[in-house]
């Protein structure tokens, strides 16, 4: 993958990626979670031997850290946590996604690789997947192709969190 696309998927620029990549500058842990979260590897991958890394690992409430699904802007549809970032050569990735209520042309599409699926635990979400908008409640889930265009927005002034998996 190109610096340009890691960049897309990242929320980070080509040009801090490539400092990183050229060993100029250090990267704060929060970047290197995003990076790895696009690999679907956790942060030890950066740091253990390959011998030693993991492929059972327990990510406790506490221990999650909160990212805004794109850094530096005034509406974020949702932040994230990261279920599964102590984890090794993952084949899946996890989250807890506490969507906020923006609106709908604000609600900024993106795409990755692979299949995606969306459990919606409290609250009603609307996710925009190409042209088609999909309602859902509580207890609903959606499963889909996530290089297809799509976002997320709660509707209503309701908490709503759900659980994201995608496989790349």
């Amino acid at each position: 993958m190109g610096l340009v696309e890691l960049s897309k998927h990242t929320g980070l620029s080509a040009a801090l990626l490539s400092k990183l990549e050229r060993g100029k500058l250090f990267p704060t842990l929060p970047t290197l979670l995003r990076i790895a979260m696009v690999y679907s590897v956790g942060l030890e991958y950066f740091f253990t031997d390959e011998r030693k890394r993991r492929t059972v690992s327990v990510v406790r409430r506490e221990d999650r850290v909160r990212f805004p699904e794109r850094p530096g802007t005034q509406e974020v549809p949702y932040f994230f946590e990261s279920l599964d970032y102590k984890a090794n050569d993952r084949k899946l990735s996890g989250y807890v996604a506490e969507f906020q209520e923006i609106p709908a042309e604000k609600a900024k599409p993106h795409l990755h690789p692979g299949v995606e699926l969306v459990y919606v635990m409290k609250g009603a979400l609307t996710i925009k997947i190409g042209s088609e908008e999909f309602q859902l409640e509580a207890e609903d889930a959606i499963y889909f192709d996530s290089a297809v265009l799509h976002s997320y927005r709660r509707r209503g002034a309701k908490p709503c969190t759900g659980l994201i998996v995608t496989v790349p």
